[in-house]
């Protein structure tokens, strides 16, 4: 048996969770939320390390014979959304909903599968090791997250990464490309026949962009989705330009990795193509898996997440899923419903009591 009631945990969940909202953790200044959660785990006497702001704690019973879960979820936010008619760092329950920047994104998760280590951490003779990485930084995918923290901690199996999906199984998640590109043509006057069009040679592959269907199509993901944002060119009137730089959002899926995305847009398009980052692949985790066959015997839903989260970062399979809805997340007055962090806890415990 726990030392912990499901019940406890609950309210301690809600208590840490008030604690974080009332506590600024913008993503790159975290060191107070990170010092919470230390504080929290400690009272709980639970020993925990820190990699820069982020926060590692093991089992008691750590078994180096056996193989380890890694639970995730992150402690920083965005900025808060201009349109905020409620104050983003005051943590008021109205009407069954917890209000305040982080709440859903992912202060929820975070507590839910902390109440969840702790309810195992003293277990003896646990099927698997726990590792509770409590990361920094996941709103702007930095270095010194999760990805820091993962170079840190000992093996892991797999990972549950707590993330608003209303507690159905994210089973895929796309990735992300930011591309540079630059067509390049050749200066002249507009008013005579001179030059060569950048922005024309532009359009030619934006048109490309906009209408190219890769070969393979993912099975919870769908299509590739390319997407040009921004586009600059020209410095007056009536001088052709002789370059025009655009910004393409990729959205990958598992059926491609990033670099096999990027060779085939290379051999398509005529433009320069620089990307931003390749690190942000998409992930997916077998169906045969036990901990989506553990959250199927559940009764819940798999399905493919277009949205981004540490997954990308991380080298194992990972399993997306947490209290909360996706679609709240950056939005003005953030919200979750304290039902769904204590549906959130219960979950967690159930879900690791399946392969435990």
């Amino acid at each position: 048996m726990s030392k912990y009631t499901i019940e406890q945990l609950q309210q301690d969940s809600l208590a840490l969770l008030h604690q974080l909202i009332q506590t600024p953790s913008l993503s790159r200044e975290e060191e107070q939320t990170a010092q919470l959660i230390q504080n929290f785990l400690k009272q709980k006497g639970i020993v925990s390390e820190r990699v820069g702001h982020n926060v590692i704690a093991y089992n008691q019973f750590f078994d180096e014979t056996k193989p380890t879960i890694l639970l995730n979820s992150h402690h920083d936010t965005v900025k808060p959304n201009p349109g905020y008619t409620r104050d983003p760092f005051h943590a008021e329950i109205v009407d069954g909903k917890l209000y305040g920047l982080g709440s859903n994104d992912a202060g929820g998760c975070l507590v839910a599968l902390i109440a969840a280590f702790c309810y195992y951490y003293g277990k003896p003779n646990l099927a698997y090791n726990l590792c509770l990485v409590a990361s920094a930084e996941e709103e702007v995918s930095g270095k010194n997250g999760v990805e820091l923290a993962y170079a840190s901690i000992k093996p892991c199996a797999f990972a549950i990464v707590g993330e608003p999906t209303l507690l159905d199984l994210a089973v895929a998640e796309k990735g992300l490309m930011v591309l540079d590109c630059v067509a390049h043509g050749e200066s002249g006057h507009a008013a005579r026949e001179e030059g060569v069009n950048a922005i024309y040679q532009a359009i030619e592959d934006i048109n490309w962009f906009r209408s190219y269907q890769f070969p393979k199509e993912s099975a919870y993901l769908g299509p590739i989705k390319m997407s040009v944002t921004m586009i600059n060119a020209g410095s007056q009137h009536n001088v052709v330009p002789a370059e025009c730089t655009y910004v393409v959002d990729v959205r990958t899926t598992d059926v491609y990795s990033n670099n096999e995305v990027l060779e085939i847009i290379r051999s398509k398009v005529k433009s320069e193509v620089t990307p931003r980052s390749t690190r942000l692949n998409s992930s997916t985790i077998p169906m045969d898996h036990p901990i989506v066959k553990a959250g199927i015997k559940l009764g819940k839903k798999t399905y493919g997440s277009p949205t981004m989260s540490d997954q990308a970062l991380l080298p194992i399979p990972s399993l997306k899923v947490g209290p909360g809805h996706s679609a709240r997340s950056h939005s003005a007055d953030e919200f979750i419903y304290v039902a769904e962090v204590n549906d959130g806890v219960a979950f967690y415990i159930q879900l690791l009591q399946e392969i435990l």
